[in-house]
């Protein structure tokens, strides 16, 4: 497995890394079992971050995440995230509270210190700068090692990078979701490393995907734009094509996808979330797929401007300032 340099500070990780969010939330029934086996047989093939977060079931994803990797947690690289409360998802980032779910994260995956400490979301109450300077009394204390934003626009980013140096910025990123592109120039100007999560569009670009009314209430993909009716079948028609197009390689449109990620720059690396040790397997071949300029070329005709549908609704979607 190819390592990635993330940053200017030290962090490296596996070209292709595992986010744990679907082990526990958002994805139907959680399964803790499934999960487990994923990140054990991802840590087999060579798999170096492992990404969770508070939110992700407040604390029990982080638990699942602890238990599995405890084993081998000194070959690894933990990331975890603050900057959300329950129930409804509001924000709190005062020094008081970071500091607080910190504490909570280092018990719950059973470490000392935690590698990416991400904020969430950026905190509209919170001065960005108070934030990475608490982060950077962490860094200090031993607790944390890099710091990470995600979902944060370019003047949160040179606020934050000016009071401590951010590692990398973690964001919605694959064939479906492009927006995030716009701030590649900052991050290398800044010398950031980027994080793609959902990088296969939250399991459409899987070519195993159905319309949002057979998805249960428990998953996102029951009410997420990109499955509605009129959207739902021209993404299918643009999969199909990407398909095509993986069939001549020798390679499955998931591993398309994520060569496709990987080939926009070497500082970039992509978190795909499964809690099948048989997609791990699968998504961890993408790393040595090679996509050629003519790859390229095609896959930018079928998908130009990314998917078809908005990925979050107006009340989720992140304010990149």
């Amino acid at each position: 497995m190819e390592t990635r340099k993330l940053g200017s500070q030290g962090l490296s990780a596996s070209a292709i890394s595992y986010g744990s969010m679907g082990i526990s939330v958002a994805y139907g029934a959680a399964d803790a079992q499934g999960g487990t086996a994923a990140l054990q047989r991802a840590h087999e093939l060579g798999v170096t971050m492992f990404d969770t977060a508070e939110m992700y079931g407040w604390g029990e994803n982080e638990k699942i995440v602890g238990v599995a990797v405890k084993e081998f947690r000194d070959e690894i690289v933990l990331a975890t995230k603050f900057g959300y409360t329950p129930p409804n998802l509001g924000f709190d980032s005062r020094p008081e509270h970071i500091r607080e779910v910190v504490d909570n994260s280092l018990r719950y995956l059973q470490t000392d210190h935690i590698d990416v400490l991400y904020q969430h979301r950026p905190d509209p109450n919170v001065p960005i700068e108070e934030v990475a300077g608490t982060v950077k009394e962490l860094i200090d204390a031993g607790k944390v090692k890099y710091f990470g934003l995600s979902e944060a626009g370019e003047e949160t980013i040179r606020k934050a990078h000016a009071v401590q140096p951010v590692s990398v910025l973690q964001t919605e990123y694959s064939l479906f979701e492009r927006d995030v592109e716009r701030l590649f120039p900052t991050l290398r100007e800044l010398g950031i490393g980027f994080v793609a999560y959902s990088p296969l569009g939250r399991g459409f670009l899987t070519k195993n995907t159905k319309p949002a009314s057979e998805y249960g209430e428990n998953d996102m993909r029951s009410y997420d734009a990109r499955w509605q009716p009129g959207n739902y079948e021209k993404n299918l028609a643009a999969v199909e094509r990407l398909a095509e197009l993986a069939d001549t390689k020798e390679i499955t449109v998931s591993q398309l996808a994520l060569a496709w990620i990987l080939a926009q720059g070497d500082d970039i690396i992509a978190i795909p979330g499964t809690r099948s040790p048989k997609r791990v397997e699968e998504n961890v071949a993408a790393a040595d797929v090679v996509l050629e300029p003519e790859d390229l070329a095609r896959i930018q005709e079928i998908l130009p401007n990314g998917g078809f549908g908005a990925r979050y609704n107006e009340a989720m979607l992140p304010v990149w300032e």
